[in-house]
């Protein structure tokens, strides 16, 4: 086995707006076979495909009707197949998303649990009796906003839903709901992807006793990946996800996936320490990887990327961690953090996360400097954002079609895209992109391939210098190699010294702007970026 998912930049693909090629202005299982060249020129080493699944798409495919098929939208399981021929062809892995912890209320297992209190699918969801005045049986709230709990009127009970009413939660307390959620991991891997992303994996098993979560203080009221109006966050959720049964299910899991050569298993981990549950959820019994949203948030600077990725090493005992700065859930990076157009600061990101010690993924169009897009209220999809809407506009403004070509569309589809593509994201296309040797793209390219060369920023340990802001630095070491990297995360020029004792000599070629050794000072220009081989 080589564990090529160690260190691997991991490129997301979101189906929906990738590339339409039947001008229904939804992108397609065809779309991605036709851009994984694309794919592959910028060096990276595997895709992750959002859900293609069949869904009647109330959460865009993350609400499954059948966890083994392949919605008409997307196309067929023949067209995965061809994808997953090609993708191998080309030297990149295939990740797929699992949603495990809930299905779509079209599921043929939903279908049937609601029915009765006595089917043979009766305990499969996560059902419960009204209180004494017909109110939900505690207080749970679902993460897209309101209670979660839905009354069913065949069975006279509610079933829990943590995200959308039309995504029950399935029962993991019950054993036959893990052997089938097990063997619907079995169908794929078996046809030959390389790993899984497991969408909200702690959110599988409940607290089976029910108990109230306790209230959160107002000035705690922050979330990761949910706005701060959400009465989500006006709890801690103790008792509705992240339950300790979950480590021996996510290490029969781990014993499924051992029995396939060299796949992996990468986690999204949304906890009230989604730092300690990451460490406590990978493993060599467990899973490969995992990922939370922590450099997902508002917060940028220096000092809370090293304190965020100081605090996961001093947890992580022999776990793998994985880092993405966008996804299709937040709002894309460069407007997130301030720097929408600058084009330097769009290629230091990627440069960053691409640094830190890890797996990494990239979301679609990142590699563009893509910023979030405007979406009116009346083009919106989202139902998260429509339910929220205007304080928190939803998650449409980073899902927004990638453009090929500076046309109507952005050369995506034929037809009328299912979101809107910005003016601004046309200038930016790959087309425009791949003409001009100093765009965000040709940075990337030229980034991914030199970082790839150098098996400390794959592989190697990272420790901390001390800097002050906006300067983060920090050492990288792999068997004998030691690379020091530097980043100002400002716009403005800076200098910094390295400590006394520490002599190192620059690395060229990596296709950031540089900065001059002045003895032991780096002059830094605007978000400049500094690799050099300690001696």
């Amino acid at each position: 086995m080589n564990n090529w998912w160690r260190g691997a930049v991991i490129y997301q693909v979101y189906p929906r707006s990738f590339k339409d090629t039947n001008g229904d202005g939804v992108g397609d299982l065809p779309g991605i076979v036709e851009g994984l060249d694309y794919i592959a020129s910028l060096g990276v080493d595997a895709i992750w495909i959002s859900p293609f699944f069949k869904s009647p798409m109330a959460d865009f495919g993350y609400d499954i009707a059948d966890y083994r098929d392949v919605d008409p939208l997307f196309g067929t399981l023949a067209d995965f197949d061809a994808l997953l021929a090609k993708a191998h062809a080309l030297g990149l892995k295939v990740m797929i998303d699992q949603v495990l912890s809930h299905c779509s209320d079209q599921h043929a297992w939903f279908q049937e649990s609601r029915l009765s209190r006595d089917n043979a699918k009766a305990d499969w969801y996560v059902w419960a009796d009204p209180k004494e005045d017909g109110t939900p049986p505690n207080n749970w709230m679902s993460l897209f906003g309101g209670v979660a709990w839905r009354w069913e009127p065949r069975r006279e009970q509610y079933y829990l839903h943590n995200f959308l009413g039309a995504q029950p939660d399935l029962n993991f307390h019950n054993p036959a709901v893990q052997q089938a959620t097990l063997d619907n991991v079995r169908f794929w891997l078996d046809r030959g992807v390389d790993g899984m992303r497991l969408d909200a994996i702690n959110f599988c098993f409940h607290d089976a006793q029910l108990r109230d979560n306790p209230p959160k203080p107002k000035e705690q009221r922050v979330g990761r990946g949910f706005s701060a109006d959400n009465p989500y966050a006006y709890q801690y959720h103790y008792y509705n996800n992240t339950r300790p049964e979950m480590l021996p299910f996510l290490e029969r899991l781990r014993g499924l996936m051992d029995r396939y050569p060299d796949v992996a298993a990468l986690g999204e981990i949304s906890s009230e320490d989604s730092l300690a549950t990451t460490a406590e959820y990978t493993g060599r019994k467990r899973l490969h990887m995992g990922y939370s949203f922590e450099l997902l948030v508002e917060d940028f600077s220096a000092g809370y990327v090293r304190d965020t990725v100081a605090r996961l090493e001093a947890a992580m005992d022999d776990g793998w961690p994985c880092w993405a700065i966008s996804n299709h859930d937040v709002p894309r990076a460069v407007s997130r953090w301030g720097g929408a157009g600058d084009d330097a600061f769009a290629a230091q990101l990627v440069a960053l996360v691409c640094s830190l010690r890890g797996s990494v993924c990239l979301y679609q169009g990142e590699e563009l400097g893509l910023s979030e897009a405007q979406v009116p209220f009346e083009l919106l999809q989202d139902p998260y954002g429509k339910a929220f809407w205007p304080n928190f506009k939803g998650r449409d403004g980073c899902r927004t079609p990638l453009p090929w070509r500076d046309a109507d569309a952005g050369g995506f589809t034929s037809g009328k895209p299912w979101l809107p593509v910005p003016a601004e994201h046309r200038a930016r296309s790959i087309a425009a992109q791949q003409a001009d040797a100093d765009s965000v793209l040709q940075h990337v390219r030229r980034f991914l391939r030199w970082r790839r060369r150098h098996p400390a920023l794959v592989l190697g340990t990272i420790a901390f210098l001390q800097t002050d802001e906006p300067v983060l630095a920090f050492l990288r070491e792999h068997d004998g190699q030691r690379v020091l990297v530097v980043f100002n995360l400002s716009a403005r020029a800076q200098r910094w010294t390295l400590p006394e004792g520490l002599a190192a000599t620059a690395l060229e070629d990596h296709g950031l702007p540089g900065a001059p050794l002045e003895g032991r000072t780096l002059a830094l220009p605007a978000r400049g970026s500094w690799f050099g081989v300690v001696a």
